[in-house]
């Protein structure tokens, strides 16, 4: 933790005392002013972003009566066929209840199926159906056009800084498990994926 001078002079008088960390030291040229209204940009563009990324494929779950909490459930089954309750729960980072709430119109309208665990008859694994496997498919392929236009347009270095910017918003502890989803997401659906890819290059 980075004390001030005036912080550690307390500290030495008072050992007992709660110490409150100095400002971050900036850069010469950065004005605190400056300096907090470049973040709050970062924060609106990112907003934005997310706002333009998410419409598309709003107006496409309305057809259904579905929102972006039945989305992302139906993403997740999609990339990674065979999805316990408990890794969706993780993922998602929400209550069993909630989740409960946005499975049940997915499993009665056909578009998500449960099955018993091999080993574990009691453990319930998610599969997409084939109505469901044709929305996710069209939901991703709307987000991704964005995506591979923009990607397409950047140097190599933006793109990676891209990537690591993503990455170190996720929390800290958070990160060697959005990894792992990675790598068995990529397994379970790089045919698709792929293919997603080269219909945007290509169209």
């Amino acid at each position: 933790m980075h004390l001030s001078a005036r912080a550690k002079a307390k500290q030495a008088r008072n050992p007992g005392s709660r110490v409150v960390a100095a400002d971050p030291p900036r850069r010469e040229n950065d004005s605190p002013v400056e300096t907090e209204e470049a973040v709050i940009e970062m924060m609106e563009l990112f907003f934005f972003a997310y706002r333009d990324f998410v419409k598309d494929a709003d107006r496409l779950l309305e057809n259904y009566d579905f929102g972006r909490a039945h989305h992302r459930v139906l993403h997740f089954v999609n990339r990674r066929p065979g999805l316990a309750i408990a890794a969706l729960l993780d993922i998602l980072k929400i209550t069993k209840q909630s989740l409960n709430r946005v499975l049940k119109p997915l499993l009665e309208g056909g578009f998500i199926e449960a099955r018993p665990g091999a080993s574990d008859r009691r453990q319930r694994l998610l599969f997409t159906t084939d109505r469901g496997r044709a929305l996710a498919n069209e939901l991703a392929c709307l987000q991704s056009a964005r995506f591979v236009r923009v990607l397409d347009s950047l140097v190599p270095e933006a793109r990676r800084a891209a990537t690591e910017f993503l990455f170190a918003m996720i929390e800290e502890e958070d990160r060697n498990d959005v990894r792992v989803h990675l790598e068995r997401a990529g397994q379970g659906s790089a045919k698709t994926g792929s293919a997603f890819i080269r219909a945007k290059r290509t169209g």
